[in-house]
Order: structure tokens, then sequence, then C-alpha cells
């Protein structure tokens, strides 16, 4: 019989170490931000939250923002529903390449993806000039709309349904497929009588988790939205903030708390969702299901690969196309061909290179300091589980869960002004950081956790036997086992951190820009062909963090690369 790990007091110690700060910035804010909400002059009082849900402005934009988020989760189980079925279920060639194309829009900053599609469509892109086909001047932006809006939510959230379906769909055992063609269903009956009631509950869970996404996204309601007049609950909280700036904190914490309890139902309908994928069925799939399409697979294909190249490779040649001409409006030619834009914003302006290097260093940072952390912190909690641990495990999605302006209204509540000191974080570089930690804390520590599960506890059972202390066992049994997971989970981490705009829209102040914040500044102050410029720049990090992580998903643990098998 394998000698059980006993528990000893480092252990307890590291543990107690850990989760103390980890739980001061991942849940205290969300905390004091409910606090705020609810409270005046540290009274309960419900006077200013019931003020501020009646009025026009906060119905009008919760409105708004349930509007283009419905519509843009229609539009994503549209897209994303058919590639999973197509790329699970049937036999298209080039599988990999299909998902990696499919999952670049969902890496790319919301606020590029908007600027992009606004270079694609209107009387003033570049690429439609060029081509002569741009309509004529004085004609309506058609994307400065709420179904502008709704479409680019829609395509910027399509892999998040992808991704659970495909799960959902790679799981049907391929027997119960071919009993029902040995009873006599075919074509269409065994998709809609057998798949499909299958997987609805991976439909399901992916549907409310792109709705909650789409409802927090600020990006692209802020570029589209600002300009028409529509305002959604992230681009409201927005202007409220920075026109008024830190007076109006117990006002935009009622809307915080008002876009968080949306989102939180479609959180909690998600996991109600996931609950529900257990049928009974009888083993487990051992090989996926794979529907041989015969003489139609080119036309499948063909037609995939033309909703790639429309949703990727368009706005991308968009934003090129732009980023190269003196002024933005300018056909393309070989007389007005330059790259004045891009020598101006990349080597000449110094809010561009502060803002890579911020974005750098805050991304870098987080990723490490969240691996160095969750490592012994998952060791932790799933060797010496008690109420604490298994609590926190349930709520440390949170603020990822949240839309990014209301964790970015809970830090600046939090840390405005630190406990018993005259000192605040806000305004400087060090609130953002905070914020990333709490924000990507969950992406982190899910692989890790996973990877820890797979682990046979026996090789550390034998290594406490022969004397290993606890710093011994987590160097030489558990970090090399765990590496993989804990760098994939790093290089995630810095991809999403390194184009974040929703949370550091609201906290960032001179000196502390970010990559995001300055192209949605530039757009925003006319500034199109160097804000295309910076765009295409991290649009080519972005492939290219995704490449190595794509190469580097050969010496990784299954499951750790969202987009693998």
């Amino acid at each position: 019989m394998a000698h059980k790990l006993q528990g000893s007091r480092p252990e307890g110690w590291l543990l107690s170490l850990l989760m103390v700060p980890v739980i001061l910035i991942t849940l205290a804010p969300v905390v004091r931000l409910f606090i705020e909400g609810i409270t005046v002059d540290d009274q309960l009082d419900s006077g200013l939250f019931t003020e501020v849900l009646l009025r026009g402005s906060t119905q009008s934009a919760l409105w708004h923002s349930l509007f283009t988020a419905g519509v843009g989760t229609v539009i994503s189980v549209l897209i994303g529903g058919a590639f999973a079925f197509l790329v699970a279920l049937t036999d298209v060639r080039a599988k990999a390449a299909l998902v990696f194309s499919l999952m670049i829009p969902m890496m790319i900053p919301p606020q590029i993806t908007a600027l992009a599609w606004t270079q694609v469509m209107g009387p003033s892109s570049v690429l439609l000039k060029t081509l002569g086909m741009a309509p004529p001047l004085g004609a309506p932006q058609p994307l400065y709309s709420p179904m502008g809006i709704a479409l680019l939510l829609g395509i910027q959230h399509s892999s998040i349904v992808f991704l659970t379906l495909r799960a959902g769909l790679r799981s049907i055992p391929p027997e119960t497929v071919e009993a029902a063609r040995i009873s006599g269903a075919k074509g269409l009956r065994v998709w809609w009588q057998i798949v499909l009631p299958l997987c609805l509950p991976s439909l399901a869970a992916g549907t409310a988790m792109a709705f909650v996404t789409a409802l927090g996204n600020f990006g692209i309601p802020a570029i589209l939205g600002i300009p028409a007049g529509y305002s959604t609950l992230p681009t409201l909280i927005y202007q409220r903030l920075s026109g008024m700036g830190t007076t109006v904190l117990s006002e935009v914490a009622v809307l915080a708390i008002l876009i968080g309890a949306v989102a939180l139902l479609g959180v909690f309908l998600h996991r109600y969702f996931l609950g529900q994928r257990a049928y009974g069925l009888v083993g487990l799939a051992t090989r996926p299901l794979e529907v041989r399409l015969g003489q139609t697979r080119w036309m499948v294909e063909f037609t995939l690969w033309a909703v790639i190249a429309t949703i990727l490779v368009l706005p991308i040649l968009a934003l090129i196309v732009t980023s190269l001409v003196p002024a933005y409006g300018v056909p393309l030619s070989w007389e007005t061909a330059t790259f004045a834009g891009w020598h101006e914003t990349l080597f000449r302006q110094p809010v561009t290179a502060r803002a890579f290097r911020n974005s750098l260093l805050l991304a870098t940072g987080a990723s490490l300091v969240l691996m160095a952390v969750s490592l012994p912190l998952a060791w932790s909690m799933q060797r010496h589980p008690n109420r604490i641990t298994r609590i926190f495990d349930v709520l440390v999605d949170l603020p990822y869960a949240l839309p990014g302006v209301v964790l970015a209204i809970a830090c600046i509540l939090m840390f405005i002004n630190l406990p018993f000191t005259e000192y605040t974080l806000y305004g400087t570089i060090w609130i953002i950081f905070i914020a990333y930690l709490a924000r990507f804390f969950t992406i982190m520590l899910r692989p890790v956790q996973s990877a820890l599960q797979q682990l046979d506890p026996s090789m550390e059972e034998a290594a406490q036997s022969a004397g290993a202390g606890l710093a011994c066992r987590l160097r030489t049994i558990l970090l090399p086992l765990t590496a993989p997971a804990a760098a994939a989970g790093a290089i995630l981490v810095f991809l999403t951190a390194f184009n974040e705009l929703t949370v550091s829209a609201l906290l960032w102040s001179s000196g502390s820009e970010t990559l995001g914040v300055v192209i949605f500044n530039l757009d925003d102050s006319g500034e199109t062909v160097m804000a295309s410029a910076v765009s295409v720049t991290v649009v080519l990090v972005v492939i290219a963090l995704m490449g190595a992580i794509q190469f580097m998903s050969k010496f990784m643990p299954k499951g750790v690369v969202p987009w693998q098998k």
C-alpha cells in the first residue's frame, strides 16, 4: 500500500502565505465594489442604487448592451457552430490550419477588430478607394450602428462557441451514430435526432459564455458606438469616469454591479449547461466521429476558407493598405505608398515606444508572477483541501468572468487609498499590473491544476518517505512535470495581457499607456493611419506568439493548448 502524504507545518504555512495575498488581489476588490454600490457614508442605503438604475441613460445603455450582445451571440453561434460541426465531425482537410485561423480573431484585440472593419467599409475606406469600389462621399458608415456592433461582436467571439461545442462533439461515441444508421436513420435525421441532442449542453454553455464576453466587450462598442452616440454599459461607465473623474465612483460602481450581475447570470448558465453534458453513454469515444463528405468536400472546404478570408484576411489587408498611405481616405498607388505613418508612430512618437515597453513589461511580469504563484498554490489546494480552498476554487474565475470595466472600477475603489497609509496606486502603472494579476490568474491556475490532477501522487509519497522536504519535492518532481502546462499558461497570459484594453482604458494615466490605449486614442483623435500601423504590428506579434504556442504544443500535455485536439 502506498504511503500517504502527510501534511506538515511548512506546507500549511505555504498555503496560508499564498492564499492571503491572492484573495486580497483577486476577490477583495470585487467585494469592495459591491459595498460601494449599496452604501452611503458607510451605511446601507439603496437610494443611489435605485436612482442610477432608474435613469434613462442607464436603462438605454442596458438595453443596448443586451441587444448587441444577444444578436452578436447569435452570429457567434452560427459561425462557431458551423465550423465546430464541420471540423469535428467531417473529413475536411487541413483541420489544424482551419482551427488556428479561426482562433486568431479571438486573440486580436477588439479595438483592432473594430478599426480594421471600419476600413473595409464606408466612403473613406482606403481599400475600397484603391479598388474603385468606395461609396460616394457622405454615405454613412454602416458599422456605426447597433447591427454593426453586433456583427463584430459575433465575429470576435465565435471561437468561444467553436471550442466549447467541438469539445462536446468529439466526446460523442461514434457507435451511437453507427447504431442509428443500422436502424435506418440517414443524413440530416442522424444529425437532428442523435448528434444535436447529445451536444446541446456544450452548445448552450458556449452560447452563454459568448454572451457574457460580448456583454463586457469595450473596444468594439467604443470605436463603433461612441461616434454614433450609441452607448452600452461599458462605454457609459468609461464616459462617466473619463468625464467626471473619481467624483462619480459611487455612481459607476452601481453601473458596474448592474453589468456584473447580468454577466454572472451568464456564467452560472454556462456552468449549469457544462454540468449537464453527461448522458449516461456507455464507455468513452476511443475515436472521434467522422462523416465522409464525398464529392461535396471541396465545396465545404472552399466555403470554410472563404469565411476565414472574409473575417480574418480581408480586415488585416485593409489595415495594411491604410497604414501605407499618407492620409486616411487617399487611394493606395505607387505614387502614394509611404511608410511615413509607420516611421512616425513606431520611431518618432514617444508614447508608442512607451506603450510597447509598458505592455511588454506588464504582460511579462504578470506571466512570471502568476506562474511562480500558481504552481505551489495549485499543489497546496489539491493536496491539502479545506473549506477556504474549495470556496476560493469556485470564486477564482470571478475576476475573469466579470467585464473588464467592472474589475477596473473595483481596483480603483480598492487601491485609490491604501489602508492605513496616505499612498495611492491610482494613476500609476502598478494598479494596472495588479488588475492584470487578478483578471488573468485563472488562465494560469486552471492548466496547472489540470496537469497536477494527471500526476500520480506516489512519486511525491516516495520522495517524502525518503526524507525529501517540501522545497525539494516542488523543485525536483512537481516543477519538471508541470512545467509544460505552466509555460503554456504563461504564454496565454502574455498573449492576452499584451493586447488588453478593457481594464487599462479606465486605469491608465500619462506614462502608463498600454498598446490597446494608444490604438484607441490614435483612432479617437483621427490619426487612423498611425493607428493602423500600430495595429498591424500588434497583429503580427499575436500571430507570431500563437505560432510559438502551436510549435510548443508538441512538447506539452494534451488539452493545454485550447485549439489543439
